[in-house]
């Protein structure tokens, strides 16, 4: 299976964020917590260099406290700084603002000598579908940017007002130019941060039920024991859930969208796809 997704959107997004990365004070760097490594995108770590950088580990109720625990010392030193949170439940991103006052601390200080406040201005950045606008949202205490389950929302950048003293800028999601490494882009498509639309969802769906079958998830959610082989698995799970179609023939591709559906909204528990 083949995945591969750059529209001309992200190409020039990437430029964009070149040209004004200079504006801003440190970067932001959101983080699906179910797959950390994939979601760090080398085009972005370029444009960010030179820059503090605080990774947010976002959609943390998804995963284990542990597992979170571990991401964030490996994320953690010389200049970057790791956090935890869940940008959909009320408020919890004002351990983020607290942050970039603490990493900016020189720069409050040194405009606090001359009397001044400082505004501290960060860039947001992430792969697809990994909650930036989610995020900015919940920092601001109501919607002022534009979001949605799926990869490929937001499409250009945008400046946002969090107080007067903190603004962040929102920029598209975007992934690498092209995806080499076949485990990086199966766990970008499990999460969504590929469009659906692009990718064989029947296909996707079967080596996703492959790398969950060990951890006891497809059973637990689905009643269903796996086996060696991820389609018959597929065919268990439609019978096991009445999808049938005329006949009395298991209708596999609706089982394949549930399952992907069961991962991503959390259905099946709490489930970390990268360990630290």
């Amino acid at each position: 299976m083949i995945i591969n997704w750059f529209p001309g959107h992200m190409n020039r997004s990437l430029r964009e964020m070149e040209e004004k990365i200079r504006l801003v004070d440190a970067v932001v760097y959101v983080l699906d917590s179910r797959a950390p490594f994939s979601c760090i995108n080398p085009e972005l770590d370029r444009i960010s260099e030179g820059k503090p950088v605080v990774y947010v580990l976002n959609k943390a109720d998804l995963v284990e406290a542990a597992d979170l625990s571990c991401w964030i010392a490996r994320l953690s030193g010389s200049g970057k700084y790791a956090l935890k949170l869940d940008s959909t439940a009320t408020n919890a991103s004002k351990v983020l603002a607290e942050k970039l006052r603490e990493v900016c601390a020189d720069k409050i200080a040194k405009k606090k000598a001359r009397g001044i406040n400082a505004v501290i201005r960060a860039m947001v950045i992430g792969v697809p579908n990994s909650g930036k606008s989610t995020l900015i949202n919940n920092l601001c205490g109501k919607a002022k940017t534009l979001t949605g389950n799926k990869a490929g929302v937001t499409r250009g950048q945008q400046w946002v007002r969090v107080t007067p003293y903190l603004e962040v800028l929102d920029t598209p999601g975007t992934l690498y130019p092209k995806l080499d490494d076949r485990t990086v882009a199966l766990d970008l498509a499990f999460i969504g941060s590929i469009r659906d639309e692009v990718l064989d969802m029947y296909g996707l769906a079967a080596e996703l039920v492959k790398k969950l079958a060990p951890s006891g998830a497809i059973e637990r959610r689905y009643g269903v024991v796996p086996s060696a082989d991820e389609h018959e698995t597929l065919t268990d799970i439609a019978r096991a859930r009445g999808f049938l179609v005329k006949g009395g023939e298991t209708d596999d591709e609706r089982a394949a969208y549930a399952v992907i559906d069961d991962f991503r909204k959390g259905r099946m528990g709490k489930i970390i796809l990268e360990k630290a």
